[in-house]
Formats: structure tokens, C-alpha cells, sequence
């Protein structure tokens, strides 16, 4: 009872400071911020029944981005259209001077700026389309746009130093020394092969990053002890999967989205038992599928 009283008067001061600042409303005068987690969320606390339109208003966000996606990833004119637009660049000094472990040129020294079919772009034009339903102000946008700059600074940071860090090891060899000495474990390394992603994406936060550390090195490993690299690479993008729920990144991000500032250390003291039991299910999996489930990959 005194937290769902709690909530109705969070939910009241929502909506109160909503009603004042006169921004950001979506059709049916509803603000944009309360529309999920203000006048739904009101309704709910106080036994309101929620209209079919006020739900469709709170998943519309969703839906644009899957239609924004589809029509990006899953048509073919759009996908060719956006990818076009791309930009290869030769980085001076490296492109063309640097060798592979086999002694060919390497690729990696072209960097494709995916501006435009980047799905980063796509989610930032899903935003926009829904700024333009939910009728926000352009002022309100570019405010709140920064803000979430501002509050990612340090995870752009983070991304940029360890792809960074990716590609001086991948470029000088460091990636394929460390993998082919982890290959001495043999048929083993199957079994720990998803503690590298795991233990990658809980650290940094990222699965992308954790792909571009360790993934060169997965399939060095695997070629090196005689195992699938594809298995193993695929290893480490699911070990990351499982260590996103204890990442401190996204610890916050959850803390904060649920009202739980500060209490970090209680979401990963629940998620961490899970966090580790999925992990050993997958490196059981994977240890599996290295030898007696083999039929199972493609």
C-alpha cells in the first residue's frame, strides 16, 4: 500500500510538471515523458482503464524503430541504396604496408564510415520520427539529444580506446602470439572459450567491444588447436551476450531507468548468479558442440 501510494504521487508530480512545462505532447494531449512511465503508469496506480490508443501511443517508439530497420536491413533497394553511401578510408601510413600472419596485405587498414546504413544512424532517425508524432519541440529534442551525448561521453570514450586497443593488437601480431599460445589448452579451450567474451563485455560494456578484442584471437585459437573458428567466435559473441546483464554500465542504465540510483550493487548481486549459471551453460554447450554435437553447426 505505501508504494503503490508512493507511486501514484510520483506519478501526480509527473504529470503535474508535464501539464506546466506545456512540452513535448503527444496527440491526445498526453506528455511525451509521461506517456510510459507517467499517465500509464498513473492509470495503473490508480485502477484507470488504459485505452487501446494511450497503449499504441507507448509502443509507437518500438515500432517505428522495427519498421525503420526493416525496410533498412530486410529491403533490398534500400540496403544497396544506404550502403553505397558509405566512405572507405585508406589510413596514410598504414594501407598497403601492413601484413597478415600468412604474409598477405592486410584489408583492416581501410576504415568504412558507415554514416549513413550505420545502425546507430537508423536508431537516431527512429528517434526523430517519433520527436515528429509525439509533436516535441525541435529545442526539447536537441536538449534532450545532448544530454544523452553527455551522459554517454565516457562509454564513447570507453568504445574508441578499446577498438583502439583491438586494432594495434590485431595489426602487430599481438592477437595471433596470445592465441596460439592459449591453444596449447586444446580441445579444452572450447569449454573457456565464452569466459573470454564474457568476461570482455562485463568490463567494457560493450559485446562489440569485447567481439573486437577477442575475436582475431578466438579464431587464431581455433585454428591453431584444430577446432571450428566459427564455433568459437560465435562462443565469444554469446559468452558477451551473458556478461551484458553484470556490466556496470548497464547496471546503471537499468538502475536509473527503474527509479534505483545508487543501488547498483543490489541489481548485480541479483544478476550475477544468473549471469554465471547461463555462462556455464554455454561453455558446456559449446564444449558440446566442439565434439559430440558438431552436427549441430552449419
Amino acid at each position: 500500500a505505501e508504494a503503490r501510494s508512493r507511486l501514484g504521487q510520483d506519478t501526480k508530480a509527473a504529470e503535474q510538471a508535464g501539464g506546466e512545462s506545456g512540452a513535448g505532447r503527444a496527440p491526445g494531449g498526453s506528455a511525451t515523458g509521461g506517456l510510459a512511465d507517467g499517465t500509464v503508469a498513473g492509470a495503473v496506480a490508480t485502477g484507470e482503464r488504459i485505452g487501446a490508443r494511450r497503449v499504441l501511443m507507448a509502443f509507437l517508439p518500438y515500432l517505428i524503430v522495427i519498421a525503420v530497420f526493416s525496410v533498412a536491413k530486410l529491403w533490398s533497394p534500400a540496403q544497396e541504396f544506404l550502403i553505397a553511401r558509405d566512405l572507405k578510408i585508406s589510413w596514410p601510413g598504414l594501407h598497403g604496408q601492413v601484413l597478415t600472419g600468412a604474409g598477405e596485405v592486410s584489408g583492416t587498414t581501410v576504415y568504412t564510415f558507415s554514416w549513413l546504413s550505420s545502425p546507430g544512424t537508423l536508431l537516431l532517425l527512429s528517434g526523430l520520427a517519433v520527436a515528429v508524432v509525439y509533436r516535441v519541440r525541435p529545442a526539447t529534442a536537441a536538449r534532450e539529444f545532448a544530454g544523452t551525448v553527455g551522459k554517454l561521453r565516457w562509454a564513447l570514450l570507453t568504445v574508441a580506446a578499446v577498438l583502439a586497443l583491438a586494432y594495434v593488437m590485431n595489426l602487430s601480431g599481438q592477437t595471433l602470439t596470445i592465441g596460439t599460445w592459449i591453444a596449447g589448452t586444446g580441445a579444452a579451450f572450447a569449454f573457456l572459450s565464452p569466459i573470454l567474451g564474457w568476461l570482455g563485455t562485463a568490463v567494457t560494456g560493450s559485446d562489440t567491444s569485447a567481439n573486437a578484442l577477442f575475436s582475431t584471437l578466438q579464431q587464431a585459437a581455433a585454428h591453431q588447436a584444430g577446432l571450428d573458428p566459427t564455433l568459437l567466435v560465435a562462443a565469444n559473441t554469446s559468452g558477451g551476450v551473458v556478461g551484458k546483464m553484470i556490466s556496470p554500465q548497464n547496471l546503471t542504465i537499468a538502475a536509473t531507468a527503474v527509479g534505483m540510483v545508487g543501488r547498483e550493487s543490489e541489481l548485480f548481486r541479483g544478476a550475477i548468479k544468473w549471469s554465471l549459471l547461463l555462462l556455464l551453460c554455454m561453455c558446456v554447450l559449446v564444449y558440446l558442440q566442439s565434439g559430440v554435437l558438431a552436427w549441430m553447426l552449419p
